[in-house]
């Protein structure tokens, strides 16, 4: 070895160590405010049933639905990839797989819909409603046959409904533990939000109930979902969404985007209102900026065109749903809303085929990044976090094969997962 290059320093330890005390409190706050993802499975949808409607057989249901509406509309790889302009490379293995997810979990996130879906009969006819839901919910997570996750969608916390949507929940909350305690799937929808107080309601809301059933507090997180324009700019002119999020004191898990109620709120015509209406856009991107590093998930909204009558208007509605899915994804919205079963074979197709289709580049940039091997692309930790990211979607959600991707990028699972949750000071380090 050659001799070692003398180093020296000008300013003593003590400038150092003053300016790490100074900023204790911006590390603290940026651990607090910006965890990072949680790392956990993101459904890529959430499928929404109004109260009167769902029972123990809405999951499987809606996936045969599904089929019968391939095996109607189009019922061979063909057929379905020219609806949908699938190349032939992509054809066989995106309609295998988007038959074989509706046989084996056509729903990954559904949500008993209290709120504009559900008319019930009387006051007491949503008791029982909810009571039902807790019951069914609770027997399906015991005998194995639940989505990954399923919840309700409350009433708002808007004076006219307050009061019937804390008991909703309430008597929701209570019967899961009455049949056997809280599922690790559960998820619970507040819409509407218009001021961030309405979120501090909620958490009030949540921490009496852990306190009152002895559980853990934080065990019970909610989605915030943005139908109104005062959630995405309030009156002094700041970012309200980003306050929400702070108001949530961490129980946060998702804001999910309503497409129609926040495009009648800013006065757009009926045959406008669509998810990727620019309204749309400019809403869903200071949700995205106000989310980003602090594991709260942003999911896209819905279209209400569904694929039902002749099969050329079934195609019409196929191709508008995959289109605008796709879209999405490309805008990191990796998650939306639908409405009826024949929306998901044309969500599974498009999500399938956005990971088939960038996989082998994203293993392969990975697997270089990994060996620290140089070629034409300098990915730099946060790059590398984004291709991990990438590879371990497409596996939960049934595009991609453990076996494939370790195949081509030499890694596994632990290891996306690693390089996906880096520390902090991973992603400011110099890529080498």
């Amino acid at each position: 070895m050659g001799q070692q290059e003398k180093v020296s320093t000008s300013l003593a330890g003590a400038v150092s160590e003053g300016i790490s005390a100074s900023l204790a409190p911006v590390d603290a706050e940026l651990a607090r405010r910006y965890p990072g993802d949680p790392g956990t499975r993101q459904p890529v949808h959430t499928v929404y049933v109004p109260g009167d409607a769902f029972d123990a057989g809405t999951l499987r249901s809606w996936g045969d639905q599904a089929l019968a509406q391939l095996d109607e509309h189009a019922p061979d790889a063909a057929s379905f990839a020219a609806v949908l302009g699938l190349s032939d490379a992509l054809a066989g293995p995106v309609y295998d797989r988007v038959r074989a997810k509706l046989e084996r979990e056509p729903v990954e996130d559904l949500r008993v819909d209290f709120e504009d879906g559900y008319r019930p009969a009387s006051f007491a006819d949503e008791d029982e409603t909810a009571a039902r839901a807790a019951r069914v919910i609770a027997d399906a997570y015991r005998n194995g046959t639940a989505a990954p996750y399923m919840g309700i969608r409350m009433k708002c916390m808007e004076e006219a409904v307050r009061d019937r949507g804390i008991r909703t929940l309430d008597i929701f909350l209570t019967g899961l533990m009455e049949h056997g305690g809280l599922p690790e799937g559960l998820v619970l929808t507040l819409p509407k939000v218009t001021y961030p107080e309405q979120v501090t309601a909620m958490v009030r809301l949540l921490e009496a109930f852990e306190k009152q059933h002895g559980l853990d507090a934080g065990r019970l997180g909610f989605e915030i979902q943005i139908e109104t324009s005062q959630s995405i700019l309030a009156a002094d002119g700041t970012a309200a969404v980003a306050r929400m999020i702070d108001a949530a004191e961490g129980r946060a898990t998702g804001l999910h985007y309503g497409t129609f109620d926040y495009s009648a709120c800013l006065g757009v015509s009926a045959a406008y209102q669509a998810s990727d209406h620019p309204a749309a856009d400019y809403a869903k991107a200071v949700m995205q900026v106000a989310a980003a590093g602090t594991g709260v998930r942003v999911s896209d909204g819905s279209t209400n065109v569904l694929p039902v009558g002749s099969t050329a208007k079934v195609h019409d509605a196929w191709r508008l749903h995959y289109g605008l899915t796709r879209r999405a994804l490309a805008r990191a919205y990796y998650q939306g809303w639908d409405m009826h079963p024949g929306h998901i074979p044309t969500r599974y197709a498009a999500v399938f085929a956005f990971y088939r289709e960038g996989f082998e580049q994203a293993a392969a940039r990975l697997a270089a990044y990994a060996r620290r091997s140089t070629g034409d692309i300098a990915d730099e930790p946060a790059t590398a976090k984004a291709l991990a990211g990438y590879l371990l979607r497409g596996l939960d959600c049934g595009a991609l094969d453990n076996g494939e991707v370790a195949r081509l990028a030499g890694l596994t699972r632990a290891d996306l997962e690693g390089y996906a949750s880096p520390r902090r000071g991973d992603l400011t380090a110099t890529a080498e």
